[in-house]
């Protein structure tokens, strides 16, 4: 392991990712204490743009799941500067966690593993697998949904938090708004504990890989049996040796013999 490695052990894609999902939120806490909660959705709407310009730079592409993330952000971030109201921003999570819950869960209902159908061409994991991938992923998402309104609706805008005189105030010497608790409760424990699910979820599916030998022998037989059946015609097409192409030929149209022998 690299010096490098051991004290920062994420790829360049990974730090694109977690830097997209919390770095606008940092941005949006520190501009909110200071300004109040339009220049702090200001920061968190140019944040998030910036973001995606990044992961277009370092990954070349725009990756799925963070441009939905950050559109539905934009999209809830003006819906914020429109009414006034940090409420829209919040509850963004809830909605965007739940719906995707939901969408995880009828896939599985219906014999359809979303993940297994984008992913099965990088990961190679069994069918168990795959399911067990998404049933954990949605339960997930279901708590940081319900954990997020219990921070929105506990933490009301206007509350300031600890109270001014309060033990705590004097220990700390600052006072916060609802909304920034909201985004520190972001960083500092739904941040962490998707570090930690991260980290379980590659303990889980370790169980399930299916080994390279295997997948690659699978992945060939399919195209070797059909390109044995055009290499004729492709040989005699391209100028090749028609002896070469007759033998090859010929077993591509093999007797019931052969065929057994595929």
């Amino acid at each position: 392991m690299s010096s490098q490695k051991s004290w920062f052990p994420f790829n360049a894609k990974q730090t694109v990712n977690i830097l997209s999902e919390f770095g606008p939120l940092v941005a949006m806490f520190i501009v909110n204490a200071a300004a109040g909660i339009n220049a702090g959705t200001w920061a968190l709407i140019i944040a998030t743009g910036v973001a995606m310009v990044v992961m277009q730079i370092v990954l070349g592409r725009l990756p799925v799941f963070p441009v939905i993330a950050s559109s539905v952000t934009v999209l809830f971030g003006i819906m914020t500067l429109v009414t006034g109201d940090a409420m829209w921003i919040q509850i963004k999570v809830t909605i965007f966690n739940v719906m995707f819950a939901l969408f995880l869960f009828g896939g599985l209902l219906f014999n359809k593993n979303f993940f297994q159908h984008i992913f099965e061409g990088t990961f190679h994991y069994t069918k168990k697998g795959w399911d067990s991938f998404t049933w954990s992923f949605a339960w997930f998402f279901v708590l940081t949904a319900v954990l997020n309104e219990v921070v929105r609706q506990f933490f009301v805008k206007d509350g300031m938090y600890p109270a001014i005189g309060s033990s705590l105030y004097d220990l700390l010497g600052f006072q916060m708004d609802g909304v920034n608790v909201w985004i520190l409760f972001k960083i500092a424990f739904i941040m962490p504990l998707s570090g930690l699910y991260a980290w379980y979820l590659t303990k889980l599916m370790a169980k399930h890989q299916i080994p390279d030998s295997e997948v690659v022998e699978g992945a060939a037989a399919a195209p070797l049996k059909a390109s044995v059946g055009k290499a004729g015609t492709e040989f005699s097409s391209s100028g090749s040796d028609p002896l070469l192409a007759r033998a090859v030929g010929g077993a591509g149209k093999a007797g019931p013999a052969n065929s057994r022998l595929s």
